[in-house]
C-alpha cells in the first residue's frame, strides 16, 4: 500500500536526504556529469539544504512509502501569487511504472488546492526525456525554458512546465 506523508521529524528528513542521493545517482548519470550530480545533491538535496528550505523558504517535504519502504519524495512550496511550486518529485527506479508517480502527482494537486492555488509549476532538465514524457502525459504544458547558473561552473538547462488546476 502506498502512503504519502508529510515529513515532520529530523530523522525522517535524514532518510529522505539519503534517498535523494541514491535516486540522483541512478537517475541523472546519463544527463549531467557526476561532478554536477554531486554538487546539486549537496546544494539542493542534502539534509542541510532540505532543513534550510523547510525553515526559511516555506518548503514542505512529503515521504512516499510502499508499505514500510521509503521509495520516493516530494518537495513543494506555495508561492506568493496563485502558483504552487513542485520543486522535487522523485521515485526510486525499482518503483517506477507502478502508478506510484500518479498518486504522488495527485497529492501535489491536493496540497496546491489546500493553499488555494490555481496552478502548479515545475522545472525539468531539457535532456530528461523520461520526466518530460511523464509530465506531458499528466497534463503539464511547457510554458518557457531557462538556463540558471547554480555556481561552481554548472548551469541548469530546464523547461518550465505548468498545470492549471
Amino acid at each position: 500500500m502506498i502512503n504519502i506523508k508529510k515529513v515532520k521529524y529530523y530523522p525522517e528528513l535524514r532518510q529522505v536526504a539519503q534517498l535523494a542521493d541514491e535516486i540522483w545517482h541512478e537517475c541523472f548519470t546519463d544527463i549531467i556529469s557526476l561532478g554536477q550530480i554531486d554538487y546539486m545533491v549537496e546544494k539542493f538535496q542534502s539534509l542541510d539544504a532540505m532543513t534550510n528550505q523547510i525553515e526559511t523558504q516555506k518548503y514542505s517535504y512529503l515521504a512516499v512509502y510502499d508499505d514500510e519502504d521509503l521509495c520516493g519524495y516530494i518537495a513543494v512550496k506555495p508561492e506568493d501569487d496563485d502558483r504552487f511550486f513542485l520543486s522535487k518529485l522523485y521515485l526510486r527506479k525499482d518503483k517506477r511504472g507502478k502508478k506510484i508517480a500518479t498518486l504522488m502527482m495527485k497529492r501535489v494537486f491536493e496540497e496546491a488546492k489546500k493553499y488555494g492555488k490555481k496552478s502548479v509549476y515545475l522545472t525539468v532538465n531539457k535532456n530528461n526525456s523520461h520526466a518530460i514524457d511523464v509530465y506531458k502525459k499528466s497534463g503539464y504544458q511547457i510554458i518557457d525554458s531557462v538556463v540558471t547558473d547554480i555556481g561552481n561552473g554548472y548551469v541548469m538547462d530546464d523547461y518550465i512546465f505548468s498545470y492549471t488546476l
